[in-house]
């Protein structure tokens, strides 16, 4: 949970009445947002409401056959903290990727041709002979 944005006051030499807070929740996989909003509910005296419930976390069982396979070829797996496309997905789906995320959605995003290539080789050899 990050606070992203604060209003509160109308001049400079007067306590405020009130102050709004919009807060940023990331919920991963073991929680959806309505369990998350009734938890925050639970544990505060202030009003609060939710903007949106529709962007879900996701998640695939570790089980799955391509989860596997990343494994047994040493691929890294973790949960990813950046919203995508995922969020709108009921079914199970993997987010795959070349580059430094830490790079993504900033001015100086980029990605190095050695990273394409990596890329390219690391998904010929996810999918080579895979079978669901």
């Amino acid at each position: 949970m990050t606070v992203t944005q604060i209003e509160a006051g109308k001049q400079h030499n007067v306590i405020p009445d009130e102050c709004r807070l919009v807060v940023d929740i990331r919920v991963n996989e073991l929680y959806s947002n309505e369990e998350v909003m009734q938890i925050i509910k639970q544990n505060i005296k202030n009003d609060v409401e939710a903007r949106s419930y529709r962007l879900n976390s996701s998640r695939i069982d570790i089980n799955h056959p391509i989860v596997q396979k990343s494994i047994a070829l040493g691929l890294k797996t973790y949960g990813s903290p950046t919203l995508s496309d995922q969020s709108m997905m009921h079914f199970d789906t993997v987010k795959i990727g070349t580059g430094d995320s830490a790079r993504s959605h900033t001015p100086d995003e980029h990605i190095y041709i050695s990273e394409i290539e990596n890329g390219i080789d690391t998904y010929i050899r996810l999918l080579e002979d895979f079978n669901f």
